[in-house]
């Protein structure tokens, strides 16, 4: 039997398989030169897009800052002005009493679905300015009055505006009145009572202020005067009838009494005034858009 013989290392690889390992017709080595070595890529770090936001919230809040601060001055120079002012002219509102009140004419027919009504108020308003340096200039003023109890208008007139001059007393005399007015018959029951009704007054207009030679704007204003009281006479009496007698003779019979309708539903002339002086107060009217307050 022959004996085998086994090599004590591999054999050596072909020429053909190591060019072909090395790619390039090159025989391969080892170790791998610098060429064909991994290459790290540099690092090139960029801007995060997040600070573009930052920097515009950073503007912004330095514009408000500056926009709030610039508000705060103006506001303490606003105060500062308006102390100085207070201390140099001791400014004070005008004030309005109503001297008198007088119903000349109070008609409300018997009609239970729609009432018409007829009225007239003759009615006079003291203005003082009690200022010294101040001098008001008034717009014209729309007047207004309505029952007290249920707001049933009793009519509207207009007052011409006037110059009210430092420490100056201006006495305005109207007539509101109405004439044939369809009302509500729930609210006019005020009217229907006997013993007299209250009244609320209202004057619109607007206002300004002169101090010198400088004028402000006019702003709205109200004067408001409740708690006034008037009381129409009752109807005067009807005339006695004439009656003939069996002899040719004609004779005055008494008058009827007036009936429960009649007694609620007078026709007056020439009322009692009301003396009573009611003092007013003036109310400031700002105008939002549609909204006034």
């Amino acid at each position: 039997m022959a004996d085998r013989v086994y090599p004590a290392a591999k054999p050596n690889p072909p020429p053909g398989a190591a060019t072909a390992a090395n790619g390039n017709g090159a025989p391969a080595s080892f170790p791998a030169p610098k060429s064909q070595m991994y290459q790290r890529p540099i690092y090139r770090p960029q801007a995060p897009a997040k600070r573009r936001r930052r920097s515009c919230r950073c503007s912004f809040c330095c514009c408000f800052c500056w926009a709030l601060l610039v508000v705060i001055l103006l506001a303490l120079l606003a105060a500062v002005a308006g102390g100085a002012f207070y201390l140099l002219y001791r400014p004070q509102r005008p004030s309005f009493t109503v001297s008198s009140v007088r119903l000349s004419s109070l008609n409300l027919t018997s009609s239970a679905t729609a009432p018409v009504l007829t009225d007239a108020i003759s009615l006079t308003v003291t203005a003082r300015n009690p200022n010294k340096k101040v001098v008001y200039l008034y717009d014209d003023f729309t007047l207004s009055a309505a029952t007290a109890a249920n707001a049933l208008p009793l009519g509207s007139a207009t007052v011409p505006g006037f110059t009210h001059a430092a420490g100056n007393t201006t006495v305005l005399t109207a007539t509101i009145a109405s004439s044939a007015v369809t009302v509500d018959p729930s609210a006019s029951g005020d009217v229907k009572k006997s013993g007299g009704f209250s009244v609320v007054l209202d004057a619109d207009t607007s206002a300004g202020v002169r101090v010198g030679s400088i004028k402000t704007k006019k702003i709205g204003i109200q004067v408001h005067c409740e708690g006034i009281k008037v009381t129409p006479p009752p109807p005067p009496p009807p005339a006695p009838k004439k009656v003939k007698g069996k002899n040719g003779t004609v004779s005055l019979a008494p008058a009827p009494a007036p009936s429960e309708a009649d007694a609620t539903m007078p026709t007056t002339k020439g009322a009692t005034v009301s003396t009573a002086a009611h003092s007013c107060t003036v109310r400031v009217r700002v105008k939002i858009w549609r909204w006034t307050f």
